[in-house]
């Protein structure tokens, strides 16, 4: 029976091909090579970054554990537990040069440094896995910050499970994994935890993080009833407002009917009566809001705070103002006027005057509103350093006490541009932000701006 196949041996010969010469690499081709080799180039630096940040944590460990965590104190080294328990504690006047030489702000730089120390004492087998190359140097950091908070054998529990599966694995199951963790090695703390999830909540306006168009943008978290009730209020008023014909987004009209509620609860005085006798001792005013605005020289310039602002927007808060509202105008603040006093405390005059020029702590890098900073005098007062503006300056209190104990100097170029001296580097600082400085850290002539 015939099976209708041919003899191997009678197969149609393969054709021939023709050696090509390679195609030239498109300019897409020698782009996409590049930057693939620049990101293997970063990858490796990154991994030699953190490596040589554990090294250097650990020399400046502080064996003693009873001058931990007192930050506060001015003019101590105090050993800063920035990483979980078991980790050890590093110099937090170590830590503050540091992260001025990565050019983060002290909260930043004790974050990340915490990072890489979770990482290499708590985290042995997903930092093994970052010196390989295994898992990126960002998500490690990430999941470092994670297990901060949890006791050593919960730390160790949550190594073992997701270091093999870190490369891949998603934040939801990184937090759950953590949950699950604390719940099973310290129950105590978790329910400590559930009790005190109460402390974090709050209302953040966003009166820090004003634009040029007038908007603020915050933030809540509020208890699931409160939210619920302010949604259901909010979102009433918002239809009605589109009953009444607003024609803006629903999005628009529900902040504005969030001003409503506010300006519904303001617009009575409210008396505050004795809980005894009932006589009526006090009456806070109704709405007092006040906004300060500045004007540049040129009147071209609206700033709310240290917030630019649209002249527009000014113009808009003018043509609201009711008939009864109160306007005041107070004289100009000249931001470049020296007034000192004799006196070692500081009036609100020179505080402000201050706060306008330097809108934050002037460390390097540094990034603490000045409104939330000490006021340092830069020669010391009992020195012979006058109480004056140009003598002043915000400092948050980690840096100004790293300053008292003479870790770190600096000097006034002239008033908001300054000169910082640490043990191996300097800056200079003025406002348009940190200038790390080539010159010897210890030369005593400034550098020229």
């Amino acid at each position: 029976m015939e099976l209708g196949t041919a003899s191997l041996f009678d197969l149609p010969a393969t054709p021939r091909v023709e050696a090509r010469e390679p195609a030239a690499p498109s300019p897409n081709d020698e782009l996409l090579v590049g930057i693939r080799d620049a990101q293997s180039v970063i990858t490796e630096q990154e991994i030699v970054k953190v490596k040589k940040i554990a090294d250097w944590a650990l020399l400046h460990i502080v064996s003693d554990e009873s001058a931990a965590a007192t930050i506060t104190e001015r003019g101590l080294d105090t050993g800063l537990p920035v990483a979980g328990p078991g980790a050890p504690l590093i110099s937090d006047f170590a830590v503050m040069e540091l992260s001025a030489l990565l050019g983060r702000s002290l909260d930043s730089g004790r974050s990340y440094i915490g990072q890489v120390l979770e990482l290499s004492h708590r985290l042995p087998h997903t930092w093994d896995r970052l010196l390989s190359g295994d898992v990126p140097v960002w998500k490690a950091l990430r999941i470092a910050d994670h297990t901060r908070c949890l006791p050593m054998d919960a730390a160790a529990y949550v190594d073992r499970h997701l270091a093999p599966f870190a490369p891949t694995i998603t934040w939801i199951q990184i937090q759950r994994l953590v949950e699950e963790a604390l719940i099973r090695f310290d129950p105590q703390a978790a329910e400590e935890k559930r009790k005190n999830a109460a402390e974090h909540r709050g209302v953040d306006l966003g009166l820090d993080n004003v634009d040029a168009t007038g908007i603020a943008y915050g933030t809540t978290a509020l208890d699931v009833e409160d939210a619920l009730d302010l949604e259901q209020a909010i979102q009433r008023r918002a239809t009605l407002l589109g009953q009444c014909g607003d024609h803006d987004t629903l999005d628009v009209r529900r902040a504005k009917a969030l001003g409503e509620l506010a300006r519904d609860d303001l617009m009575l005085d409210l008396p505050l009566a004795d809980p005894v006798t009932g006589e009526i001792t006090r009456v806070i005013p109704g709405r007092t809001t006040e906004i300060v605005y500045h004007l540049s020289a040129d009147a071209t310039l609206t700033r709310h705070g240290n917030h630019p602002l649209l002249p527009g927007h000014l113009t808009d808060i003018l043509s609201d103002v009711s008939s009864d509202a109160k306007v005041t105008i107070r004289p100009v603040l000249d931001l470049a006027g020296h007034q000192p006093v004799d006196a070692y405390e500081i009036p609100d005059r020179l505080r402000t005057q201050v706060q306008l020029r330097d809108p934050h702590c002037v460390f390097p890098h540094c990034t603490k509103p000045a409104q939330r900073c000490d006021l340092d005098h830069i020669h010391p007062h009992h020195t012979g350093g006058p109480t004056c503006p140009c003598n002043l300056a915000p400092l948050c209190r980690g840096h100004h006490r790293m300053k008292t104990a003479h870790h770190a100097t600096y000097q006034v170029l002239h008033p908001g541009t300054y000169h910082w001296t640490l043990p191996t580097s300097s800056y200079l600082v003025d406002p348009t932000g940190t200038h790390p400085l080539t010159t010897h850290p210890h030369t005593t002539d400034p550098p020229h701006h």
